[in-house]
């Protein structure tokens, strides 16, 4: 069922005069998409490949010394006990997973059109025809260069068979061991002996397959939609020509330099050496020092500015290989005639821990290349979320008009922001459309890449691998199969033909239009729900916002975001500020379509365990959005009851109940809600005693993860232990377990959602018991690696109020002031 993905760019360039660009089209001919370690294509390899990692990145002739590879910008920092196990690598030295299947060239040819030149190591299968096409799509003499993506299914069939087969070999030694470690020391050895023949076979696959069990299957897991998708980087040039490589990594632009040069050098000598020599360089590039970091890290990581957060486990990797390195280098090889000692390997961490820093060799040429060290599923190429906002917004907001009316699509009525009506189309999984006549390719392919990661927000999946960056009418059949698409087009046409999109997006005058082919939207249980109780619908029958200014009302909060956001592209927060607002705003509105089900339906299968929550194992009960009333609370939901009901019934949503089961079980703690516990702190007006029934359960989740054994016999800790374990039995209690349950409680409050701040109000509580677990609960987020980086952006006045004496409330409070004084 688990299959591979591979992606592809493509980049387009013309030596004499212009190029066209190449497209991007999922078709069923490509559903037996070949591997690329198949025998017809192992045979034509280079046999003495050069191996992944001839010379690994970061690397200076120096000393030795580790302190002194270091920045200048990143202090030396040790290692905690819960980083000392061994840190795997993303992309490990000896994988068999090459970073390129694939390196093709197409050419145009006067009489036969567009056809496949040459292929790199080996021929696909499927239409070649076709694949040429998309390299070289219409109007290729229009531009000098240019840049396009398509994705690509491949058939993995053989892939599956030899992962299962490692996996019950896997599965047959860890039973040995158990069934051992039950046995006395004369048992176990006369059961090892007799296992021994039989292990002999597996000794080949024991050092691959424990370094990637647990990340194997993880990974398998991850794919419930389906095979994963191919992207193609394509260049064209010359007489009109586009040379395109097929990775299975979605940081794409990476290569975008190495093609750049790989085509002049193709030019010069139009030969397959050319292609063996560029495919021989990408793959030898050396990434086996990125570590591989867990779900809750590459939250924390995308969510944190900080650059030398997790800066410990790139250290801990290249201690790693200093290690691996010296007991290489202790073998004698009795080859060296050099008497002198050769200078130490030194690695140094990357200056920011967001990207990874290596280098190609290519033709005698280094090139530096920036990996993303954390990546969300559905973020794929270089795009820019500000971009796209941008090119929407400037119209609305100079010389806004009116939108058809839809309920999916124009939840905020006639005047609903373009942008809010894309994510509306998207969620709702409308056919969506951006035209960009007369511009190129690679600017609708980024328009379509954005719109996917914008309505993802880092949670949702299901849009890449049914977008299709750029595309023609000679596609138009197998694009209208497609159900839910998004698509990038050039050709005017598409415009004139409203049944086949629901919203088309014109680039060029930065205008959306609803087609008048949209299906209506039915009628559900949820809109009659709130007919019945007689609060107003947005859409039907009624209430419809005018324009800003003119009586308008805001009921879903959209149009004060979109504001908010605007007002933060025009003081330059940057990039990752914005991919994080939307991360909160699609956030908000899953967790505003649990509350919606859970009234309405009676249950939500949006909130996996929540009758674990609400047993109130750790002293306090509840799950899900806060709102400060409950009238506040039925009229969001009546607001948002269209967006919602036409979510309920889309792939993004059935695939999000299936990763929300995968993340239950694997949780740190299980039994309380973090998320609605701080929420209820920073939204609620509480009591003392019920704000301090919050901290204490947030203190006390913290400190029993990190305590190996209980000695407490009541029914309420018995309760909480079996909550706080995952059902995986090798997690227990520990140093681990509670770095992983920081990490959670992170992944709560993040800069953008205020940081420590509401915790930190804890340090004021009337109560000593409740300001003492506070003071614990905060000492231990500033040991851990990346808690001290927020603990370093709290306010001067709750640090100063850790310091003070914990005797009364007043005399901490005496001792900020004094500091102001």
């Amino acid at each position: 069922m688990d299959a591979e993905t591979l992606m592809a760019e493509v980049m387009a360039q013309r030596t004499n005069g212009g190029s066209s660009t190449p497209g991007l089209q999922r078709q069923p001919s490509f559903s037996s998409f070949p591997s690329s370690r198949s025998p017809s294509s192992v045979s034509m390899r280079n046999d003495n490949k050069k191996p992944r990692s001839p010379q690994p990145p970061m690397l200076r002739e120096d000393d030795g010394s580790l302190s002194s590879s270091h920045d200048s910008s990143h202090p030396p920092v040790a290692v905690r006990p819960a980083l000392s196990g061994k840190i795997r690598s993303q992309y490990p030295a000896n994988s068999i997973q090459n970073h390129v299947e694939y390196i093709l060239v197409a050419s145009f040819d006067i009489d036969r059109g567009s056809v496949m030149e040459h292929q790199y190591p080996g021929p696909i299968s499927g239409d070649e025809t076709m694949l040429a096409e998309l390299m070289l799509p219409d109007q290729a003499h229009v531009r000098s260069q240019d840049w396009t993506i398509f994705f690509l299914h491949k058939d993995t069939s053989t892939e599956e068979e030899e992962k299962e087969t490692r996996r019950q070999r896997r599965r047959r030694r860890r039973r040995r061991k158990e069934a051992l470690k039950d046995e006395d020391d004369t048992t176990a050895g006369a059961e090892e002996s007799e296992l021994e023949d039989d292990d002999l076979d597996d000794d080949l696959d024991d050092d691959l397959d424990d370094d990637d069990d647990s990340s194997e299957e993880s990974e398998d897991d991850n794919d419930p939609d389906g095979p994963p998708l191919i992207y193609n980087t394509a260049k064209r040039g010359a007489i009109v020509k586009a040379m395109a490589i097929c990775t299975r990594h979605s940081f794409l632009h990476i290569y975008k330099p190495l093609l750049l040069l790989a085509l002049e050098e193709y030019f010069r000598a139009p030969v397959l050496d050319t292609l063996a020599s560029l495919y021989n360089a990408l793959n030898a590039m050396d990434l086996s020092l990125l570590p591989k970091l867990s779900p809750l890290e590459t939250f924390v990581l995308q969510a944190s500015d900080a650059k030398d957060i997790f800066v410990e486990k790139f250290l801990q990797i290249i201690k790693q290989r200093k290690v691996a390195d010296s007991e290489r280098d202790s073998f004698p090889s009795g080859l060296s005639t050099n008497s002198a000692e050769p200078l130490r390997k030194v690695y140094a961490p990357p200056r920011d821990t967001h990207e990874f820093e290596s280098k190609v060799n290519y033709n005698g040429i280094p090139v530096p290349i920036k990996v993303p060290t954390a990546l969300s599923p559905e973020t794929v190429g270089d795009f820019s979320l500000i971009k796209l906002i941008q090119t929407f917004s400037t119209p609305h907001t100079t010389q806004p008009q009116p939108f058809a009316l839809h309920p999916h699509l124009t939840t905020s009525g006639a005047y609903t922001h373009p942008i809010i009506v894309l994510v509306n189309a998207l969620l709702t999984q409308k056919r969506v459309i951006f035209l960009g006549h007369n511009r190129p390719s690679s600017e609708v392919a980024e328009a379509v890449l954005g719109a996917c990661a914008l309505a993802s927000g880092g949670l949702l999946r299901g849009f890449v691998r049914h977008a299709f960056p750029y595309t023609d009418l000679t596609k138009v059949d197998d694009l209208l199969k497609v159900p839910g698409f998004i698509a990038g087009v050039t050709n005017p046409a598409f415009s004139y033909k409203p049944e086949w999109w629901d919203l088309l997006c014109d680039l060029p005058t930065g205008r959306m239009k609803i087609s008048n082919r949209i299906e209506s939207a039915p009628v559900t249980e949820g809109l009659l729900y709130f007919q019945q109780q007689g609060i107003p619908v947005s859409g039907v029958g009624g209430v419809q916002q005018g324009h800003e200014g003119k009586n308008f009302v805001d009921p879903t909060g959209d149009s004060q975001f979109m504001e908010s956001l605007l007002q933060s592209i025009a003081n330059r927060h940057g990039e990752n500020a914005i991919r994080a607002k939307w991360r909160s705003w699609v956030l908000k509105f899953t967790r505003i379509a649990t509350a919606f089900e859970e009234t309405v339906y009676g249950a939500s299968a949006l909130h996996v365990g929540s009758h674990e929550t609400d047993i109130g194992a750790y002293g306090v009960t509840g799950h899900g959005f806060v709102w400060p009333d409950e009238n506040s609370r039925m009229k969001e939901l009546a607001a948002n009851v269209h967006r919602v009901e036409g979510w309920r019934s889309t792939r993004s949503y059935y695939s999000f109940v299936q990763d929300l089961v995968h993340k239950w079980d694997k949780r740190p703690v299980r039994g309380i809600d973090l998320h609605h516990q701080h929420d209820r702190l920073r939204c609620l007006r509480l009591s003392h005693d019920q704000s301090a029934a919050i901290y204490l359960a947030l203190a006390r989740a913290v400190e029993e993860a990190g305590t190996p054994g209980s000695s407490t016999s009541n029914l309420a800790s018995a309760m909480s232990q079996s909550l706080t374990l995952t059902s995986d039995p090798d997690r227990r209690r520990g140093e681990q377990l509670q770095y992983d349950t920081i990490l959670q409680l992170l992944c709560v409050i993040p800069e953008s959602n205020s940081g420590l701040f509401y915790l930190s109000l804890g340090l004021f509580h009337p109560r000593l018991d409740v300001r003492l677990s506070v003071v614990r609960l905060l000492e231990r987020i500033m040991e851990h690696p990346a808690g001290r980086h927020f603990w370093a952006t709290l306010g001067r006045f709750a640090k100063l109020a850790l310091r003070g004496d914990w005797g009364s409330k007043l005399e901490i409070l005496s001792t900020a002031t004094g500091y102001s004084a």
